[in-house]
């Protein structure tokens, strides 16, 4: 055994005495493209499968040809408030002509029946150190210990069984979930089962094993060991999407993982884990009187019912949330949909797809400042997926060029309307929002490389917008028709719309977008005529208004909302994820922020998980560290299941991402446009109260450094700041400050210091 589970750290181990009740309660493996929860069951092992690439179909043309000849009468209702006749039209020309795209599905269920009677000194976990989920017990006065874990190195699952007793271990294995819908369940061997499926993308899954001691083999559609002293099961899968010879392919990865030993795939698995989970992390000193010995389940149940702050609980949220980004999304894997990979069902909630009004743009929120960049590039590869269907989109729907999606997407990119619902459906932004998280990468790593092979894309999708936007009344240029995500508007005589022009979030995310391409241009020395035409338009769009509450406004007009504690908080987008709005900056639209903020909760907002943990974002970029812990509770309490999945409800992964970013931005931000001289980077801007001390270790930064800080009494004690590109930095901290380098000082200061760092340059912060 390579790791003890009796010894854990409770920032780092989820902790149980009783196996899952429910998927809820179940452990999630991954290698970033298959996926499983573990149940930890003694005796009926249950292992609820996932491949990425897993969905219900194929592609198929869904744009509504009737779109543009009713484009210029849509704007015309939109103008005039004719709300239902806008709407009414949107239903007929301008959905697709299929509703649904296609959906994503699990693969199968992975039945263990061990021989295990009753059982005591019950426990599971999973180790987000080791990426193992693991459960142990004893029956018969033999000491079971059942290990699994997703190898990316090896593209498997491992299922591992041990025991303090030789000759113990005997299970009988198999798979089905799929309701029987299946073309082979069987032996391929005598060691091995295969089983595929061919509706929607065909697949197929083989399942081998092999044994220390006693005997195993094959028995129908069966796995059967008796008597060993350790075994094995290997489970590896592949899918028409990505081979041909997907029944082949998976058959060798199996049976070549299956050839080394248990402990080698063990190692290999966490050494390749490691190199990218060891990179960072956060750690923040205990709450007297908080017991963070108990079990996971009964942490989350003090949170909630005893009002506790276990300041280690948010500590493993942040590193469970980095561990569900290592294990769903890796180099060559598609994207995290809504559930991440791990899904039981075959019509999930929202169809498991993309839905990227937000939701999929939060999932990446948190890779570059958790120093996981390989781990964003899934979602670039899917973006250039997207780009021919978005531009086909673009001229049939709209007669534009460029490239378009609407709020949802799915595996092959699909860019047409997704659904028949008002408050949704008609947003041409996807695409757009999307290409922010190239530039992101860019500003967090300074590789140039990346921006030239994917500028053409930034300037796609800015191009369509070049003939989208239309002239309002006040001359302003604005998307029409559009919807601010979700939300509906009381008009001025009482009725209800969703369809408008210049929604505030639509203007914000083309202000990002368009300084994107105006600075890469400026970077690469490409396209300067284009970048001159975006900058003319940037300074048409409309900027972010306060309204009659004091608020920021989410339409051109200062209409009342239906909802206004609606879950969408889409007029702040200037806030966070983006960088318009900052108390330093613009502190009268950082004030209506505040006030934005302070009456979608007054009304109930935050009631769903990614909800709130948006809300962590904006309250850390507001400087307001008090009400970023009170939320982190509140994300706990509320929304968190007791396998620390998301709950938007249903399970939603997009929330755990949020919250590791919002963690995150309460121990450091930092802001960088790419051509300027300085980036700026802030310590501990807006951490909780009860965050007294702690320390963050490999922290990325926007204009390329990493930074390891510790602090004590709320305060900075002491920080490493490594530049991996020449740069001015401006460092701001609480206090007066020493900066060093190479043992010498080079700078003093204090609350900010200004400094010139050099390429691999290591500067130390200390305290006067």
């Amino acid at each position: 055994m390579l790791i003890n589970y009796d010894e854990r750290n409770p920032s780092e181990d989820l902790y149980y005495t009783r196996p899952a009740a429910n998927w809820d309660e179940a452990l999630p493996v991954g290698n970033g493209r298959m996926g499983a929860m573990v149940f930890g069951t003694p005796d009926n092992e249950l292992l609820q499968l996932n491949e990425d690439s897993i969905w219900s179909g194929g592609f198929r043309n869904r744009n509504n040809p009737k779109a543009y000849d009713n484009l210029e009468k849509m704007r015309r209702l939109i103008n005039e408030e004719k709300t239902t006749e806008a709407e009414n039209l949107c239903s007929d020309a301008f959905y697709g002509t299929n509703e649904q795209q296609r959906h994503y599905q699990p693969l199968g269920d992975l039945h263990i029946w061990q021989s295990a009677g009753e059982y005591t000194d019950y426990t599971r976990g999973l180790s987000l150190a080791n990426a193992v989920s693991y459960a142990k017990f004893t029956s018969g006065g033999v000491c079971f210990t059942r290990e699994v874990f997703a190898s990316a190195i090896d593209e498997c699952i491992v299922v591992r069984f041990t025991a303090d007793r030789e000759g113990s271990i005997s299970f009988v294995a198999a798979i089905d979930g799929r309701d029987d819908n299946y073309d082979k369940n069987e032996a391929y061997d005598d060691k091995t089962l295969i089983f595929t499926v061919s509706d929607g993308i065909p697949y197929a899954c083989a399942i081998t094993v092999s044994a220390r001691g006693g005997k195993c083999g094959t028995d129908a559609n069966r796995i059967v060991c008796e008597n060993a002293d350790e075994a094995v099961l290997i489970i590896s899968a592949q899918t028409s999407w990505r081979t041909g010879n997907y029944e082949k392919l998976c058959i060798s990865q199996a049976k070549t993982a299956a050839r080394k030993s248990p402990l080698t795939l063990l190692a290999r698995h966490i050494a390749d884990y490691k190199k990218l989970y060891c990179r960072n992390n956060i750690s923040i000193c205990p709450v007297s009187g908080v017991d963070s010995s108990v079990t996971t389940d009964e942490r989350l149940r003090a949170v909630r019912e005893d009002k506790v702050s276990d300041n280690e609980l948010a500590a493993l949220y942040y590193n469970f949330s980095r561990y569900l980004m290592i294990s769903g999304s890796r180099p060559n894997s598609l994207p995290l949909n809504l559930q991440g990979i791990w899904n039981k069902d075959m019509w999930p909630a929202w169809g498991g797809k993309y839905t990227i009004n937000i939701n999929t743009e939060m999932n990446y929120w948190a890779a570059e400042i958790q120093d996981l960049p390989e781990c964003h590039t899934p979602l670039f590869d899917h973006i250039e997926r997207m780009r021919e269907n978005g531009r086909i989109t673009a001229r049939s729907m709209y007669r534009c060029g460029g490239t378009v999606c609407h709020h949802n997407t799915d595996i092959w990119g699909d860019t047409a309307p997704q659904d028949k619902w008002l408050p949704a459906t008609l947003w041409p932004m996807g695409m757009a929002w999307l290409c922010t998280h190239i530039w992101e990468h860019f500003l967090f790593t300074g590789d140039t490389d990346f921006l030239g092979e994917k500028f053409d894309t930034l300037c796609e999708a800015a191009e369509f917008f070049t003939d989208y936007l239309t002239e309002d009344e006040k001359g302003r240029l604005v998307t029409s028709p559009s919807v601010s995500p979700e939300n509906t508007y009381f008009t001025a005589d009482g009725s209800k719309g969703t369809l408008c022009k210049g929604p505030s979030m639509d203007s914000q995310i083309l202000y990002v977008l368009f300084t994107a391409v105006i600075n890469s241009s400026e970077i690469l020395g490409e396209r300067k005529d284009f970048a001159e035409k975006l900058r003319e338009i940037r300074a048409r769009l409309p900027e972010p208004e306060i309204g009659k509450y004091g608020q920021i406004m989410e339409w051109a007009s200062d209409y009342d909302e239906v909802e206004p504690g609606h879950r969408h908080i889409s007029q702040l987008f200037a806030l966070y994820p983006a960088d318009m709005i900052s108390p330093e900056r613009t502190p009268e639209l950082a004030k209506a922020a505040r006030a934005t903020l302070e009456r979608r909760l007054s009304h109930g907002g935050g009631h769903t998980g990614w909800s709130r943990a948006w809300i962590i974002n904006m309250w850390a970029r507001l400087l307001d560290g008090e009400k970023v812990g009170e939320n982190i509770n509140a994300l706990l309490a509320y929304s968190t299941s007791i396998n620390m999945f998301d709950m938007h409800p249903p399970f939603q992964i997009d929330g755990n991402f949020g919250g590791g970013a919002g963690i995150a931005e309460a121990v450091i931000q930092s802001s960088f446009d790419g051509v300027s001289d300085t980036a700026y980077i802030s310590l501990l801007p807006a951490i909780p109260p009860q965050w007294k001390c702690g320390s963050a270790a490999g922290m990325k930064t926007r204009g390329n450094a990493n930074v390891s800080l510790e602090w004590k009494d709320g305060s900075v004690s002491e920080a490493v700041i490594t530049a991996y590109s020449d740069r001015k930095i401006s460092l701001r901290a609480a206090g007066a400050f020493e900066l060093s380098c190479g043992g010498k000082v080079i700078a003093a200061g204090e609350d900010i210091i200004v400094f010139d760092a050099v390429k691999g340059g290591r500067y130390t912060l200390t305290r006067k």
